[in-house]
């Protein structure tokens, strides 16, 4: 292993300037997709790398070390694309905008959408699952009823995301306390004080934009156009819904997710040929290509034409880029260079809480992955959590309020970039309507200053602990 500079501060910005350059031009100025953008300031990144005394075995190893880490979220991304065009083939999908149009009015559909989501995902611990099954078709749902879609979005990604972060079966809500050194279920408890209010004033909210749209007439002209053409086009049949209900089933079951999913795509084939006598080559079709809807009737056209295992392969190569360049930055130091020095703006408990949350927002965006959100700077901020006597549960719990909840709001993350081509809405146009995760990190930063539910302990504490 070659010898190493000292990686300094002015260093370790070049790639994360280079990258905020190439951004701006590109998508800003040109509405260019990120990908080259990223591609670019990763070769900035191998340069600066090669500089400090990286030789390119380590780089693409830590290239390779953070795309491995991506790399389940790619997979289930791949088989999401999958089960959306087998079940807009089987009726699965379209069952769920009938039955939803019928139940559902605008006055309460962002609130109930924020709600379903929230215990789908409560249940399962899979904000993914949440909006690859239930979320699809909340999203034709409320195209129906006339709601903008990334309102939608926005209250189907705030739903998710809560019944996600409170879940002790999601991935998330386990790494973030076993990088601070909190048990599990201290925890989840402590994030019932930030998430709670948080996702209670986003409902409020929502209730608000609601009534605004209650105040208007609903078109009903075209909601039994859209029922109708469904009806024509489908056998619509309640078994249709046993699908979404056998996925979250497996996933509470704790069946793997990504053997779930497929079990998902399979049922979906099935179904597609007992309910609307598809054939293979339609199966297929629709899992590989996505399903095409040519009813003449623009609206169901645009709502049921998507999915499949191509339309995914932007996103996956978006997400393969993201983590190529967070993978440098992590594997050779200039992420814990960064770090660090901002640690030394933390005086006292308030600005390191906000230290933190600005952290994990920060990695979230030159990583492109949530889990190195949490991993960095739980990792990095621990003994300055233990040297203050705090709790290790507020540094678990500030890792979510901000790594785990940002994610979903960056295009180029492997969640936002999911949210993105799951919904078809692009990130930049529901963050403004994700309250939840736009809410809870001020929260968090708030509590800090302000000390609420920030608990203290003695250094015994820590000594029981690692005994």
């Amino acid at each position: 292993m070659s010898e190493k500079k000292r990686i300094t501060l002015g260093v370790s910005l070049i790639p994360i300037i280079s990258l905020v350059l190439f951004l701006v031009i590109a998508v800003f100025k040109f509405e260019a997709s990120p990908h080259i953008p990223l591609i670019a300031a990763s070769a900035i990144a191998g340069l600066v790398a090669t500089y400090i005394g990286y030789t390119w075995k380590e780089i693409e190893s830590g290239m390779l070390k953070s795309i491995n880490m991506g790399m389940q979220a790619i997979l289930i991304l791949m088989i999401i694309g999958t089960i959306i065009g087998t079940w807009i083939l089987s009726g699965v999908v379209p069952t769920m905008i009938y039955y939803g149009l019928q139940i559902l009015s605008p006055s309460v559909f962002l609130v109930a959408t924020a709600i379903i989501c929230a215990v789908v995902a409560l249940s399962t611990g899979s904000s993914w699952t949440t909006v690859g099954t239930v979320g699809i078709a909340l999203v034709g749902v409320g195209k129906g009823l006339g709601m903008p879609e990334p309102m939608i979005a926005g209250a189907i990604i705030s739903g998710a995301y809560f019944g996600d972060k409170m879940s002790p079966l999601s991935d998330t809500t386990n790494l973030a306390p076993a990088m601070a050194g909190a048990t599990l279920f201290d925890h989840v408890r402590h994030m019932i004080f930030t998430t709670g209010p948080s996702f209670l004033i986003a409902l409020v909210i929502y209730g608000v934009l609601g009534m605004k749209y209650a105040g208007g007439d609903v078109d009903s002209e075209s909601i039994n156009l859209i029922l109708n053409t469904l009806n024509s086009q489908f056998n619509i049949n309640l078994m249709l819904l046993v699908p979404p209900l056998l996925v979250i089933a497996l996933v509470i079951f704790k069946v793997p997710a990504i053997p779930g999913l497929v079990g998902g795509t399979i049922i979906g084939g099935i179904f597609a040929v007992i309910f609307q006598g598809a054939g293979l080559e339609a199966i297929l079709g629709a899992a590989q290509s996505g399903f095409v809807s040519n009813t003449g009737v623009d609206v169901v056209d645009q709502l049921l034409s998507r999915g499949g295992l191509d339309s995914m392969m932007g996103t996956v190569s978006l997400i393969l880029c993201a983590l190529s360049f967070g993978g440098i930055l992590e594997s050779t130091g200039m992420l814990e260079c960064m770090a660090g020095n901002i640690l030394k703006l933390a005086k006292g408990t308030g600005s390191l809480i906000l230290v933190t949350v600005l952290s994990c927002i920060f990695t979230n965006l030159v990583t492109g992955d949530q889990y190195l959100s949490i991993v960095v700077p739980g990792r990095m901020y621990k003994d300055a959590y233990r040297k203050r006597g705090l709790h290790p549960k507020n540094l678990s719990r500030t890792l979510e309020d901000s790594g785990t909840l940002t994610s979903a709001l960056i295009p180029w993350n492997t969640c936002g970039a999911y949210m993105s081509t799951t919904l078809g809405v692009h990130p930049f146009a529901y963050m403004q309507f994700a309250f939840l995760n736009l809410i809870n990190p001020i929260v968090a930063i708030v509590y800090g200053y302000l000390g609420i539910t920030i608990e203290y302990v003695d250094e015994e504490f820590f000594e029981e602990e690692t005994a």
